[in-house]
């Protein structure tokens, strides 16, 4: 009798462990799927985010793209943006994470908001701007027809500054020349037949400029980038520029033509190449052009 109890109750504990490891295999199975369900929304969430990031920044690669002028502001904010995306390819997958880099973008998703409105109101400016001031050159070049025929050959220059409130220069040009005894000039591409650099220009009517005596600064270089002339020095604040001559003149509120004449700093001939002539308004090149002695 005492054996049977016995060897029941030995069945009964042996039940009872199997029930328990069957019962806590199926729970470590379910843990395990519950792991791996959540390692995978996780990771889903993740690319989500990714590619919610990815599509932000395109939207700023056109709008970059759309501006003929690099814009700081959308630059900033798309280095932001591939820094983001760089971070969370190697984040860990944990909501925690996630939800930090959420937030990251949603507030990126704000600002994008912002600069892109601004963005698109700085285009429709600049394309009014624009419609305005081709407007204002087809008037601007129908009067001065009447006027004076060379000028309106003038360059892109000369018309922007029509109505500013400083001097402008046009048709800027350099040559070499064989002076004459009897003081006849004539032009020459020889380097080595020219006496001095001759250098011709047109100073831009403007009537909101003042009359009176004016000076600009001509400076000529040569091919090795030595200035030409009395190469001296005048100085500008912290600024400083080289002039080859001070070409000064009495300004009427009228386009005026001017000539000056610029010798070689040596008695040796003048060199073979490229010659860069500047022009400045006190420490503003108004105007450049560039000519060759063969």
């Amino acid at each position: 009798m005492a054996n049977n109890t016995a060897s029941t109750g030995l069945k009964v504990a042996l039940g009872i462990a199997l029930a328990l490891f069957i019962g806590t295999g199926i729970y470590t199975s379910s843990l395990y799927k519950d792991k791996q369900k959540n390692e995978q929304e996780l990771t889903q969430q993740k690319e989500s985010v990714l590619s919610d990031l990815n599509i932000m920044a395109a939207k700023y690669d056109v709008a970059l793209g759309e501006n003929k002028v690099a814009n700081q502001s959308l630059i900033d904010a798309r280095e932001r943006i591939q820094g983001l995306i760089d971070s969370l390819k190697v984040s860990e997958n944990n909501v925690g994470s996630l939800w930090k880099y959420k937030k990251k973008y949603l507030a990126l998703q704000d600002e994008m908001d912002v600069l892109l409105t601004e963005n698109d109101r700085l285009k429709v400016e600049n394309m009014q701007l624009a419609t305005t001031l081709d407007s204002t050159n087809v008037r601007f070049e129908k009067s001065r027809m009447f006027n004076d025929s060379l000028l309106v050959q003038n360059t892109a220059l000369a018309n922007v500054v029509e109505n500013a409130a400083v001097l402008s220069t046009a048709n800027l040009k350099g040559f070499g020349v064989i002076e004459r005894n009897n003081g006849k000039l004539i032009p020459t591409e020889r380097a080595r037949r020219s006496d001095k650099i001759r250098v011709c220009y047109t100073v831009a009517k403007n009537k909101l400029v003042q009359s009176g005596d004016k000076e600009f600064f001509v400076q000529v270089l040569d091919p090795r980038n030595n200035v030409l002339g009395v190469n001296e020095q005048v100085k500008f604040g912290e600024q400083s520029l080289n002039y080859s001559v001070i070409s000064k003149f009495n300004y009427e509120n009228g386009n005026l033509d001017i000539c000056e004449f610029v010798t070689n700093n040596t008695d040796d001939d003048f060199e073979k190449g490229l010659y860069q002539v500047n022009v400045f308004n006190a420490n503003e090149l108004v105007s450049s052009s560039q000519f060759t002695l063969k």
